[in-house]
């Protein structure tokens, strides 16, 4: 896969990972932002020509200014669809990209009360791992694509990257990932897959049959061994599941 840079109408500019061939499908990622390593999208590119988005303030995007909120995330990802040239591509949104696709992965966007979703904001950095992933060591790795986190510069790297990240996530995210999404959720008429991490520690799965309760036309999977970050724990499962469901 590789990258290629992509305007939109309203003037961000965007990173995208495109590869493959086939019917087109958009992923739209979550608050991490795209890993070093994405194997479930090399995978999924072996039948499909997928493209990768990164959100403005991720990686080299930029225009993170012109997106204040909710609505602003979602006619966004529409804008992208509508640069890259795109007619009715299938989209797999994980997390907080869940909250606008049709394959949804662990997404946020709910609130159950007697559930309630850590504050990913104010934890400290040694947690991270440990709400994400179902291997915390393992995620750990993954997080910080493998760098000497003792080295100073490589530190200040990471640091800043995440702060980045984070201070965009945080407009569509904070205080809670609450959107409302319940009272808009029956306009969706679409088939919808729902997959979840059994060890999610973010959004645990109960959250899942929300989901499903809420939209009309919904399936759901529970995926063993994985947490929150299920493409990256799972992605042979993951990757059987998504195509599975796209035929």
């Amino acid at each position: 896969m590789k990258w290629q840079e992509v305007g939109t109408k309203k003037g961000t500019s965007c990173r995208v990972l495109e590869g493959g061939s086939g019917a087109p499908v958009v992923f739209f990622h979550g608050a991490g932002g795209l890993l070093r390593e994405n194997p479930f999208l090399d995978q999924l590119a072996q039948g499909y020509h997928v493209f990768a988005p990164e959100w403005p303030g991720y990686g080299e995007s930029a225009g993170e200014e012109l997106l204040e909120d909710m609505l602003d995330f979602t006619l966004h990802g529409w804008d992208l669809v509508e640069a890259l040239g795109l007619k009715q591509p299938h989209l797999v949104g994980h997390s907080m990209g869940g909250m606008i696709a049709a394959v949804l992965v662990s997404p946020a966007g709910l609130w159950m009360d007697e559930h309630p979703i850590p504050d990913i904001f104010a934890l400290l950095p040694y947690q991270i791992a440990e709400v994400l992933f179902h291997d915390p060591q393992q995620g750990q790795a993954l997080l910080t694509g493998g760098a000497d986190l003792s080295d100073m510069e490589a530190l200040k790297e990471f640091y800043i990257g995440s702060q980045r990240r984070l201070s965009m996530a945080g407009k569509i995210l904070f205080p809670i990932p609450n959107r409302r999404l319940s009272k808009r959720l029956y306009r969706l008429t679409a088939e919808t897959l729902v997959l979840w991490g059994a060890s999610d520690r973010l959004i645990v799965p109960a959250y899942a049959e929300r989901w499903k309760a809420l939209l009309p036309h919904a399936r759901v999977e529970v995926i063993g061994d994985a947490g929150h970050m299920l493409p990256y724990e799972q992605s042979d499962k993951l990757v059987r599941s998504v195509t599975g469901f796209l035929r």
